[in-house]
């Protein structure tokens, strides 16, 4: 029993130290409530509408396909590290993602999400 003695400070410690930052902070800050303080802010630009302002579709595109070719180049990094031991079977993998990435690219520029109007 007297093994896990430290275990069970540590774990105290790791509850209480938190719960202790967080009051103190509350009984430190300064706090002094005003409707300018609760107001929604973006960039220093006041609002001019409402939060749930429907958005077109196109940001959405873009974002998922900035994360979709974002990701799949990280991809390429192991690859180009482990070229000399992956010989022709990792060029010939890295030609199919590279075929593969290339075929999206040109699936979403068939449909239209490249283009702004």
């Amino acid at each position: 029993m007297r093994g896990y003695a430290s275990i069970l400070l540590l774990i105290l410690v790791a509850v209480a130290l938190p719960i202790i930052i967080l009051n103190l902070s509350r009984l430190l800050r300064p706090s002094w409530p005003s409707a300018a303080k609760y107001s929604t802010y973006e960039c220093g630009i006041a609002t001019t509408s409402e939060a749930r302002e429907k958005f077109s579709v196109r940001y959405y595109l873009v974002a998922v396909m900035f994360l979709v070719f974002d990701v799949e180049t990280v991809f390429l990094m192991p690859w180009a590290i482990q070229m000399k031991e992956l010989a022709l079977f990792g060029f010939i993998e890295l030609g199919l993602f590279l075929f593969l990435l290339l075929f999206g690219y040109g699936y979403i520029w068939s449909k239209g999400a490249l283009t702004w109007e």
